[in-house]
């Protein structure tokens, strides 16, 4: 990330920088001589902080404000799985400390390491545009380091616990749909019955791999001056072990997304970039895994994120954050439930 990455931390959503401070002196490097909070502005879900001392820079991790999803943001579980992954997959970044401790901050936190790099979030900066032949580049690292994840065994030591991959897709099914029906502000026809289709059409899944869950351009940091490597791949906070093609999914949810939802900022679109079906023959020559029910997973990623979506709205209706930049999210979520209803109405 970039310095440009970085803003003045939001209203409302402050950190207790004297009391960080003391906490994290003597346990990070330089942390005796203050601290310099900014925020990483990007994203919305779990805040997350540029943290610096006198010697070294850090990144902070925490839940946002107010009521959260039950198993939803659970700073602990993100530093484990990033612990458990950190041998084997070295775009996962270090992590530094964990503070279970609410009271410091108001919220149990991690640190890790600051990774530099460049995210392709609003706009492709000129950095990589000008770099040659950078929209296929991009597409061949976004596929290929999807493909190292899920070609690690899942089934070795602290990998093996963060998930249990029997009955993982009935389980992310049932999971999804119910935190649907909790975060629902009115009728929404579309959503019932993709719930419906989800659980009647669902395949016998592959597997197990790491699952990211929501694996994303945004989510990716490229390395400055080669866009087709991936430096870092962050937000580890859904990650499990399951099937593989939940990831190819939400991959393809946002790489070629229902058009005109207002959901998704789509990047990957253009001379050069992958199609989708550039995108899962690729993956697949890779891993060597059956995609031939992509579009099943495609739908099901349609879904899941009209759910966060949805989600994130709920904490805006009732009153959870006051972030104007949600108010629109319910008809962004409403808009992704139809889409993906037309989806599977398509087979």
């Amino acid at each position: 990330m970039p310095r440009s990455e970085t803003a003045p931390v939001r209203p409302g959503e402050e950190l207790d920088e004297a009391a960080l401070g003391a906490y994290l002196d003597g346990r990070i490097e330089g942390g005796a001589n203050g601290l310099r909070v900014e925020q990483f502005p990007g994203g919305h879900s779990n805040l997350t902080y540029l943290i610096q001392t006198s010697r070294a820079e850090y990144v902070l991790r925490r839940a946002p404000h107010g009521p959260v999803a039950p198993k939803a943001h659970d700073m602990v579980r993100e530093y484990g799985v990033l612990e458990a992954v950190d041998e084997v997959f070295p775009e996962a970044p270090r992590v530094v400390h964990l503070c279970e401790d609410a009271s410091v901050i108001g919220a149990r936190f991690f640190l890790m390491e600051r990774r530099h790099g460049v995210i392709l979030r609003h706009s492709v900066p000129e950095s990589v545009a000008s770099q040659s032949g950078f929209a296929r580049r991009v597409s061949e690292g976004f596929v290929d380091c999807l493909v190292r994840l899920h070609r690690i065994d899942a089934r070795r030591g602290a990998l093996a616990a963060l998930g249990k991959p029997e009955g993982f897709l009935e389980r992310q099914i049932r999971g999804w749909s119910e935190r649907w029906a909790r975060a629902r502000t009115g009728e929404l026809r579309a959503m019932d019955e993709l719930v419906e289709w989800l659980a009647r059409r669902r395949p016998e899944p592959q597997g197990p791999v790491i699952v990211h869950n929501d694996y994303k351009l945004d989510n990716l940091m490229l390395a400055a001056a080669d866009c087709g490597r991936v430096a870092a791949v962050l937000d580890w906070e859904m990650a499990t072990v399951g099937d593989p093609l939940v990831d190819l999914g939400m991959a393809l949810c946002y790489w070629a997304p229902p058009a005109d939802t207002g959901a998704v900022r789509c990047l990957s679109r253009g001379p050069g970039w992958f199609t989708a079906q550039e995108v899962i023959e690729r993956y697949a020559a890779g891993t060597g895994f059956d995609v031939s029910n992509a579009g099943y997973y495609h739908v099901f990623g349609v879904f899941k994120l009209a759910v966060i979506i949805q989600q994130i709205y709920y904490r805006y209706h009732v009153g959870q954050t006051r972030d104007e930049r949600f108010r629109e999210f319910g008809e962004r979520a409403r808009a992704l439930a139809e889409a993906g209803r037309e989806m599977a109405e398509r087979g």
